[in-house]
């Protein structure tokens, strides 16, 4: 178990961090053809629901340290939406140092946060909002998509079990009846 240190979007990442590593224990023996299977929801795959989790995650921690987004084809996490998985979670280890790092460095989660965003074929969009809400939202999108993925390693026969905040991280002790 984890020693809570208090309420923080740090805190809350360790929480998703762990839960990402009990998830991606499910995934990794998936062969190629159940990892890329397609579903009528989330990213329509395995594979796709994962990428998209952190993209996301590299885009918001970028917004929390002011960094732009690059245009879709230069993103550094877009190319693992064509590979298996092994590359990609190497790539998640790695970028979770980076918004590790982020959500620690913030001092100011009330802090003003503005960023355009582009959605394909639409008009561009300014978005004003607080750290704390970009943070959040990175935070309730993995949890958003990683249900998904939960939903569609059920219906390949994973029996991916519950990944609730109260088992993973709060210290539980079994009282005698």
């Amino acid at each position: 178990m984890n020693e809570p240190s208090g309420f923080s979007p740090a805190e809350i990442y360790e929480y998703l961090f762990t839960a990402r590593q009990k998830l991606l224990e499910w995934v990794r023996p998936l062969s190629l053809e159940q990892y890329t299977k397609e579903f009528p929801f989330g990213r329509k795959t395995v594979r796709d629901t994962l990428v998209e989790i952190p993209l996301a995650e590299w885009n918001y921690g970028s917004r929390l340290i002011g960094e732009s987004i690059p245009p879709r084809e230069q993103h550094p996490i877009v190319k693992y939406y064509q590979t298996e998985f092994a590359p990609l979670e190497g790539a998640w280890r790695e970028l979770a140092d980076r918004t590790r790092g982020i959500l620690r460095e913030e001092r100011n989660w009330a802090r003003a946060v503005e960023y355009i965003t582009r959605p394909a074929n639409q008009p561009a969009i300014r978005n004003r909002t607080t750290a704390g809400g970009v943070a959040t939202q990175m935070i309730v999108h993995e949890v958003h998509h990683r249900a998904q993925v939960m939903a569609m390693l059920r219906q390949l026969g994973i029996p991916a079990q519950n990944l609730d905040y109260s088992i993973l991280m709060v210290d539980r002790t079994e009282l005698p009846v």
